[in-house]
């Protein structure tokens, strides 16, 4: 499929694609398990003909969402660690395999709590790998499981209705689930953001020790165990009843011919003082009205930048947390986490696609190959974290903050010639002047690591023939967005930002002379 990135009807065939592959990967993962590991799959009591039903009957479209997309990723990481696991138990040289293990890990799960769990100290440990990798996998697969219970309604039941078990115990956890941002004592249900509120239940403590919750399965309902009290939450009959109380998804947009999947809000992240994640909340209604308008003035502003929202961008989870902008997990496509709180309305306009650009591109990443290598080295200057970063890093800002420039280009020219629209949008006018002053700012920056990009495709020839493409591409679009800013220019630079962009430019100036023999652009 040749690359097209920008183009709505190729992205979608794409997005096609990848809904295949998921279903695919699913099915060559258990196969995996079964015939390779057996007596893993016995020690986790990994489902693997309730996994394979479930690939069944999930319908296509619910392949590429960050709910399935993420719990077949975590099943495709279980298989990674038990086969890692089988490896070191059999290996003579425990040491030397830590120390080749923990640089693949480096590599391979960089920025990933996956090396916090098997590498706390950044040391091989070998003594220590084996407890740590099995405590992984325990840990992996009981999430799995319980994750699975949920994403079909009833299915649990089914399958115990079409094999030989009629009875299935599922170790539970109701704590708060920080990178899913679901609140303790909840289970999410579905594909589209409610949830279920557990019923009250009374632990026994035992020897001062609380019991863990259990999933009670039978042919026709689901039951929750905690030490002797134990409540029904699910009925299956022809169509399952929840028994505890039901709580809907929370639209922003429902799903229609343009935004297929809808888009939900989804409880509040709160983090502490140390910016760390502390809990999930209810998110504040208001925040509807907020996201509605950021969304309107894109559709005003950019309708090819709403379409790409909308094809991209699912679920929203709002933020609480001071100095925390956005992020988001390559294996949950469409999930976006955004500070609502502490960002005015044009911050949240570029916030939305600025996540949006990392699932696109992450989408791009499944299918092509754009560097050769690992390249893991950070050796190029970044202009927008001030450091070095490796060349995955640089690939990945260049592509997102395109996409930006692209943004605040469209809401310049959309608030000089509509400011009444511009103004019902809850924008200022001291915002449209930051729009163009964040437009030439990131054209800047863009020009600098296309340069650093170019540079690696030559001289170095890390650059894939695809990786050369998307590069070209993203020149061609920075060109046509800095000659459309051309004429505001001079505003910008005689205004209240003018010496914040001479700043910019001259620090990319310092970086190239300090980092790379690659001329930089002139104020």
């Amino acid at each position: 499929m040749p690359l097209d990135p920008f183009h709505i009807a190729w992205l979608t065939r794409l997005k096609h694609s990848f809904r295949r592959s998921i279903k695919t990967l699913l099915r060559e993962l258990c196969d995996d398990l079964e015939q390779q590991y057996p007596e893993a799959v016995d020690r986790f009591d990994l489902p693997l003909s309730y996994f394979r039903l479930l690939g069944d009957v999930l319908s296509p479209e619910a392949l590429d969402s960050w709910k399935v997309v993420g719990w077949v990723e975590g099943l495709n990481d279980l298989l990674y660690f038990i086969d890692v696991l089988s490896q070191l138990q059999r290996e003579p040289d425990r040491a030397e395999f830590a120390e080749q293990f923990l640089a693949e890990c480096l590599e391979r799960f960089y920025e990933h709590t996956y090396l916090d769990e098997l590498f706390p100290n950044r040391r091989p440990e070998p003594s220590r790998l084996v407890p740590r990798l099995a405590k992984l996998c325990e840990r992996l697969s009981r999430e799995l499981i319980q994750e699975s219970l949920t994403l079909v309604p009833g299915l649990p039941c089914r399958w115990l209705r079409y094999g030989k078990r009629k009875r299935w115990i599922v170790p539970g956890d109701l704590d708060v689930d920080l990178e899913r941002a679901q609140a303790s004592r909840t289970l999410s249900v579905g594909l589209d953001g409610a949830f279920v509120s557990m019923p009250p239940v009374v632990p026994m403590r035992a020897s001062g020790r609380r019991s863990s919750p259990r999933f009670e399965i039978s042919t026709g309902e689901i039951a929750l165990k905690v030490g002797r009290k134990r409540s029904v939450i699910l009925v299956s009959e022809d169509e399952p009843r929840w028994q505890c109380t039901y709580h809907p998804p929370v639209y922003v947009r429902a799903a229609d011919a343009c935004w297929r999947h809808g888009l939900t809000l989804g409880p509040t992240l709160v983090y502490d003082r140390q910016r760390r994640p502390l809990d999930v909340r209810p998110s504040p209604t208001t925040l509807i009205a907020r996201l509605h308008r950021a969304i309107d003035a894109i559709a005003e502003a950019w309708p090819e930048g709403l379409d790409l929202l909308s094809l991209f961008t699912m679920r929203v989870v709002p933020l609480q947390a001071s100095g925390v902008v956005s992020f988001s997990y390559r294996h949950r496509p469409g999930l976006s986490f955004i500070n609502l709180f502490e960002r005015d309305q044009l911050d949240l306009i570029d916030d939305l696609i600025h996540e949006n650009s990392h699932h696109h591109l992450n989408l791009l990443l499944r299918k092509y190959v754009f560097y050769k290598g690992d390249h893991n080295q950070e050796l190029f200057y970044s202009p927008w974290r001030r450091s070095l970063r490796p060349i995955r890093g640089i690939l990945h800002a260049t592509f997102t903050f395109t996409m930006g420039a692209l943004l605040f280009e469209r809401l310049a020219l959309w608030g000089r010639s509509d400011p009444k629209r511009w103004s019902a949008a809850g924008l200022t006018s001291r915002d449209l002047l930051r729009a163009q002053f964040r437009c030439l700012e990131e054209v800047e920056s863009v020009r600098y690591s296309i340069q650093d990009l170019e540079y690696a495709q030559a001289p170095l020839g890390w650059l894939t023939r695809s990786g050369k493409e998307l590069v070209e591409q993203l020149r061609n679009r920075i060109d046509k967005v800095e000659n459309a800013i051309a004429s505001m220019r001079r505003t910008v630079l005689r205004s209240q930002f003018g010496p914040a962009l001479r700043r910019h430019i001259e620090e990319l100036r310092k970086a190239r002379q300090t980092y790379k023999p690659v001329r930089a652009s002139k104020a």
